[in-house]
């Protein structure tokens, strides 16, 4: 146990994040983990850490995942530009659940300072546990945001690690499902993700164990399906034999656990029953163990609970959960934690549903049976790669080029935007399989998955229609909102790009869209095109044909340069006399008709 009271914690906390709100009446309440700092603080808990307040993160350090366009929306929209904003916002903020409010960007690039400032952290040995409760937005996609999250820091966090460890695993205990995380690394084998979640029609309706991966990913997204009411004893029982079973067959290099709070028992959104005891298990499970570990917040709507929750979950990760008095010290939201002012979330009498018709030996079965399929921990050659040039290093910084106006971005993104999709169009659309190739990774950027719907679903061969392929037609891709748990269809934009069709096969065939315009080539030409337009103009003007109005042009100008010979001619002619005789002569005019 002295060994592991050694472990060095870093805790990244920015005092700002609690001042944002997603607007009145809405779940998602950032201040929740300002309320965990101080209960945190007054638990003495900060002296044992290294609190650092990270650095928030650029524009250019979310385009490691995120694309241009849509971190470009997010740093220029406000609640006052939104309205004139409405094709973006319809391509970027799908659905209601994702409002825009005052300062999005600044609490996006907090809570992904946070993860990246944390994987720094882990990557140069000075910490072996770091904890950013900003973090844990999972559902975020590569262009759009979803379920209450708009900037994926998980994935930011996961590519920093990649740079120095060569496998990466990333656990999940949230309710929901952690589908933005496992779409990015749904075709590698160095990240394996794992996701213990509420499964059914419930947001965002995916994550079933038939989901495993992709090419080089096959196996290595790992899907728990739960029902309603999970309690304590049945996470145990699936948490420590799956996880056991992963430790073994992938030998991660570093964890990333996110450890949403919706899965307590009492959440206004989530339906688990587990305890802030049985919801720490997953934190004391990977402190016995040496790897290094992030710990992310994530979902939780109680705020109180998640309050609580995240404190204790930090006493696991300095190791003194065992030594703290659960009666809570005086603290700056004392009163929240009314009535009974302890830290402390138990169980409701909620129905396990989990325990009927063997749910947990099957969940557990098939989850050991697909690990058990894998061939050990792949193998990765890594090599140093600089993070500065040696001119920089050596402190010779180039000059700043000049700023480009506001249309040459535009026109800069729209032009990259029509290269990726030109890209994108020649890639996997054919229907050729590229799996096992190096180059299956392109396939995650055009790969959508429709969401699971109980409730009209017809199966073939015993599977969902759905995964009969990771690719699905246009058709099927909807979303679902995590507040109504209704399906809405994407919005595909009829004038301009279809930007969600971006690389799938169902856009052959369909007229290209001229940058944002409504004008759309013809069926003819740009040739014949031409030739049309001019003579258009030619008629237009009076002309029979374009020869009778290039005479005519000629003629013009031969006209024109006479009469301008014609006007020098008579101004040399012209006396400095006789110009001042008529100026004297038009002075006497004027004065003449003012005196009478």
């Amino acid at each position: 146990m002295s060994a592991l009271s050694k472990r060095k914690v870093v805790y990244l906390y920015d005092p700002d994040i609690g001042a944002y709100t997603y607007g009145l009446g809405h779940l998602m309440k950032p201040h929740r983990m300002r309320m965990t700092h101080e209960l945190a603080m007054s638990y003495g808990m900060l002296e044992r850490m290294h609190v650092l307040k990270p650095k928030r993160a650029s524009p250019e350090a979310m385009t490691a995942f995120h694309t241009d366009e849509y971190i470009h929306f997010l740093s220029s929209v406000t609640p006052e530009t939104v309205e004139k904003m409405q094709y973006q916002k319809a391509r970027f903020l799908v659905g209601d659940d994702n409002p825009v409010f005052e300062g999005v960007f600044e609490f996006c690039s907090i809570s992904a300072g946070g993860s990246i400032a944390a994987s720094e952290k882990i990557n140069s040995g000075a910490a072996d546990i770091a904890i950013n409760w900003a973090g844990g937005l999972h559902h975020a996609k590569k262009r759009e945001a979803a379920g209450f999250c708009y900037i994926n820091d998980i994935v930011l966090g996961i590519l920093e690690l990649l740079r120095t460890y060569p496998r990466v695993l990333y656990i999940d205990i949230d309710c929901h499902h952690g589908d933005g995380v496992e779409e990015a690394f749904y075709t590698s084998d160095r990240v394996m993700t794992c996701s213990f979640h509420k499964f059914g029609e419930f947001f965002p309706g995916t994550g079933t164990q038939d989901d495993r991966g992709h090419g080089k990913g096959k196996g290595y997204s790992v899907n728990v399906p739960l029902k309603d009411g999970m309690n304590d004893e049945s996470f145990k029982s699936l948490y420590d034999p799956i996880i056991s079973k992963i430790l073994d067959v992938f030998q991660p290099s570093v964890v990333v656990l996110q450890c949403g709070a919706d899965s307590l028992a009492g959440d206004k959104l989530g339906c688990l029953n587990l305890s802030m005891k049985g919801h720490a298990y997953a934190v004391q499970y990977f402190r016995k163990r040496n790897i290094p570990l992030i710990l992310l917040g994530g979902g939780g709507y109680t705020v109180k609970n998640v309050a609580r929750a995240w404190t204790y979950e930090t006493a696991c990760a300095i190791g003194m959960e065992h030594d703290m008095d659960l009666n809570m010290p005086w603290n700056q939201y004392f009163e929240w934690f009314g009535p009974t002012y302890r830290l402390d979330v138990l169980e409701s009498n909620m129905v396990d549903e989990n325990v009927k018709d063997n749910t947990l030996d099957l969940l557990r079965e098939v989850a050991l049976a697909q690990l058990q399929e894998l061939e050990g921990p792949p193998s990765v050659q890594m090599q140093d790669v600089p993070r500065e040039s040696v001119g920089r290093h050596l402190g010779f910084k180039r000059e700043k080029r000049d700023v480009k106006d506001e249309l040459d971005e535009r026109l800069a993104q729209h032009s990259r935007y029509l290269y990726n999709l030109q890209d994108n169009g020649s890639t996997d659309s054919e229907g050729s399989d590229s799996s096992d190739t190096d180059e299956s990774t392109s396939t995650v950027n055009t790969w959508r998955r429709g969401p699971y719907r109980a409730s009209s679903v017809s199966r073939i061969n015993g599977r969902h229609p759905r995964h009969q392929s990771p690719f699905v037609s246009a058709s099927e891709r909807k979303r679902m909102s995590i507040v109504t748990g209704k399906y809405y269809d994407i919005p595909i934009q009829e004038n301009g790009f279809g930007h969600y069709d971006c690389g799938m096969a169902s856009t052959r065939g369909t007229k290209r869209k001229f940058f944002q315009s409504v004008l759309e080539w013809d069926d003819v030409s740009v040739v014949d095109a031409s030739v049309n337009l001019r003579t258009d103009i030619v008629k237009g003007l009076g002309f029979s044909s374009i020869h009778g109005l290039a005479s005519a042009v000629e003629r013009g100008a031969r006209d024109l340069d006479e009469d301008v010979e014609d006007v020098v001619v008579e101004a040399e002619g012209i006396d400095e006399e006789d110009l001042e005789e008529d100026q004297e002569e038009d002075e006497e005019d004027v004065e003449m008709s003012v005196d009478s």
